[in-house]
C-alpha cells in the first residue's frame, strides 16, 4: 500500500531506521527532528500517517497532536516514546492518537500499525469527502421569500427534539429539509437513517423498521438490527409515511408513544431514543377519513408540520438553482461548467416543472450533456423542453425584438403569480419583493388582465 508517512523524532538514528524500513515497503517518507519543523512539513504535503516522539525540544508531541487533529483529522497519528507510561499512553488516546508504541521499537508492529493507520486515514478522508459532497447536494437553494420562511421553520424545528411532519409535491425536495432539521439539531453527531415506506413490501417493513432475530422467518440466517435501532441518539425520516399499511402504523405508533420495541423473532424489548421526522406527499388528513390512515398516528407525527412550496411557487429561484446545478453536474462529470444566458433561463422560468427541484435537476443535466456549446442559448434549451412548452414559448421567440419578447414574458409571469395570489396585488409584490406602487405600475404598462378562466381583476385590499 502506498501512502506518505511523516516520522518525528528528535533521534536521528530512529529517523533513519525507520525511514529505510517504511521506505522499503514502498511508503514515501518524510523527517522532521522536532514538532515546529513538522508542522511546517504538514502544511505543504499532509501525510496519511505520523509517527510523532512524545519527547522533543521546542515543541513536546503532545502539544503537536492536539494541533494535526484540530488541522488535519484524516492523518492517523501514532505517537512514540522511550519513556513509556500507562499515563501517557491514555492521554494520548483521549487527544486522538491513533496508536501508541513504546521504545525500543518491534519494527514488525510498526509495518503492520502503519499499514492498518494508512487505510483508516484513507477511509476517513473518504468520510470527509462524502460529508462534503452530501452537504453540497443536500443544500437547500434560493433567496425567495418563500424560501426564507422555510429555513425559519427548519431553524425553529432544529432547535427543539419534537416530532415533524414534512408534506409537499414529489420532487420539492422533503428529504433535504429532514436532513437540514437533523444537521442543525444537537443530534447531528449521530445518524440520520432514512426509509422509504413506499419502496419496501408490507412483508418486510417490519422487518426493516424493527429488526429481527436469527430463523425469525425463511431467509433470516442471522440477527439484523432495524432502522430504529441504528438511528439511536440521532434521527430517523420515514419517508412517504402515507403508504405504510395500517396494520405496520399501528406498530408504529406504540414505539412512539413507548420508544421502545421488540426484534421480528425476538422477546427483549429494546430503548432507543429516537427523533421521528415522517414526509408525504399525500393528503393525510383525506387518508384519514377513507379509512387509510391512522388519525391517533398522524398527531403524533404532526406536532410540528412543515410544508415544502412546488417550484412554481418560487420561480424566482430557478435561475440559482439552474446555475446551481450545472455546477454540480460539471463537477460529477469532470468537465468545465456551462454558462447560461438569461434568455435561456426565461424559458426555464416560465416553465411549470410538474416534477418540481427533481425535474429541473434532471433536465439540466440533460442540457448540460447534450447541448453542443459552452454557453447555453434559448436554441440548446428549447430541444430539450416538453412538446407543449416548446409550442407555448414559440410565439415569443418569434417577436419583432428581443425587447418584446422579455415583455411578453414579463407579462405572462406577473400575471401567473397574481393567479396564485388570487390576484391580490399587495401579496404578489411581497412575493416578488417589490414595491406595491412598482407592480401596479408594471400591471398598467404591461397590459395584465385576468384570464377567461378566473375573470377576476387585481385586488388591492389586503
Amino acid at each position: 500500500m502506498s501512502g506518505t508517512i511523516c516520522i518525528v523524532d528528535d533521534e536521528p538514528e530512529i529517523l533513519k531506521t525507520l525511514g529505510g524500513i517504511l521506505t522499503d515497503e514502498g511508503y514515501q517518507v518524510v523527517t522532521a527532528q522536532d514538532g515546529a519543523e513538522a508542522l511546517n512539513i504538514i502544511q505543504e504535503n499532509a501525510p496519511d500517517v505520523m509517527l510523532l516522539d512524545i519527547w522533543m525540544p521546542r515543541l513536546d508531541g503532545l502539544e503537536v497532536l492536539q494541533r494535526v487533529r484540530r488541522q488535519f483529522p484524516s492523518i492517523s497519528v501514532i505517537m512514540m516514546s522511550g519513556h513509556g507510561s500507562v499515563e501517557s499512553a491514555v492521554k494520548a488516546t483521549r487527544l486522538g492518537a491513533y496508536d501508541y508504541l513504546e521504545k525500543p521499537l518491534d519494527m514488525d508492529r510498526v509495518t503492520i500499525l502503519v499499514r492498518n493507520a494508512v487505510h483508516h486515514s484513507r477511509l476517513e478522508e473518504e468520510n470527509l469527502n462524502l460529508r462534503v459532497k452530501i452537504t453540497r447536494h443536500s443544500t437547500l437553494v434560493g433567496s425567495s421569500s418563500v424560501m426564507e420562511k422555510l429555513r425559519q421553520q427548519i431553524a425553529a424545528a432544529a432547535a427543539v427534539h419534537s416530532r415533524v411532519l414534512i408534506s409537499g409535491e414529489n420532487g420539492t425536495g422533503k428529504e433535504l429539509v429532514a436532513r437540514a432539521i437533523h444537521q442543525q439539531s444537537s443530534r447531528r453527531g449521530h445518524p440520520f437513517v432514512e426509509i422509504n415506506c413506499a419502496a419496501i413490501p408490507d412483508t418486510l417493513i417490519e422487518s426493516e423498521l424493527f429488526g429481527h432475530e436469527r430463523g425469525a422467518f425463511t431467509g433470516a440466517v442471522s440477527q439484523k438490527r432495524g432502522k430504529f435501532d441504528l438511528a439511536d441518539g440521532g434521527t430517523l425520516f420515514l419517508d412517504e409515511i402515507g403508504d405504510m399499511s395500517i396494520a405496520t402504523q399501528a406498530k408504529i405508533l406504540r414505539v412512539l408513544e413507548e420508544q421502545r420495541f421488540s426484534r421480528v423473532g425476538g422477546g427483549k424489548s429494546i430503548k432507543v431514543n429516537v427523533r421521528v421526522i415522517a414526509a408525504s406527499n399525500k393528503d393525510l388528513r383525506r387518508a384519514i377519513h377513507e379509512g387509510h390512515f391512522r388519525e391517533d398516528l398522524f398527531y403524533r407525527v404532526n406536532v410540528l408540520p412543515i410544508d415544502v412550496p412546488p417550484l412554481r411557487a418560487r420561480r424566482e429561484d430557478i435561475p440559482t438553482l439552474t446555475r446551481h446545478f450545472l455546477k454540480l453536474h460539471a463537477e460529477e462529470q469532470g468537465v468545465r461548467p456551462k454558462e447560461i444566458v438569461p434568455d435561456a433561463l426565461d424559458v426555464l422560468v416560465r416553465h411549470d416543472w410538474p416534477g418540481n427541484v427533481r425535474e429541473l435537476r434532471n433536465q439540466t443535466e440533460r442540457i448540460m450533456i447534450m447541448a453542443p456549446h459552452d454557453t447555453l442559448g434559448v436554441d440548446d434549451v428549447m430541444p430539450f423542453m416538453p412538446a407543449g412548452e416548446a409550442a407555448r414559448v414559440g410565439p415569443m421567440e418569434r417577436t419583432d425584438s428581443l425587447r418584446a419578447a422579455r415583455l411578453a414574458f414579463e407579462r405572462e409571469y406577473i400575471a401567473t403569480r397574481l393567479r396564485e395570489n388570487d390576484w391580490n396585488v399587495a401579496k404578489t409584490a411581497e412575493d416578488l419583493k417589490v414595491e406595491r406602487s412598482h407592480l401596479h405600475r408594471k400591471i398598467k404598462l404591461l397590459n395584465v388582465a385576468p384570464d377567461s378562466k378566473s375573470g377576476k381583476p387585481p385586488r388591492t385590499d389586503r
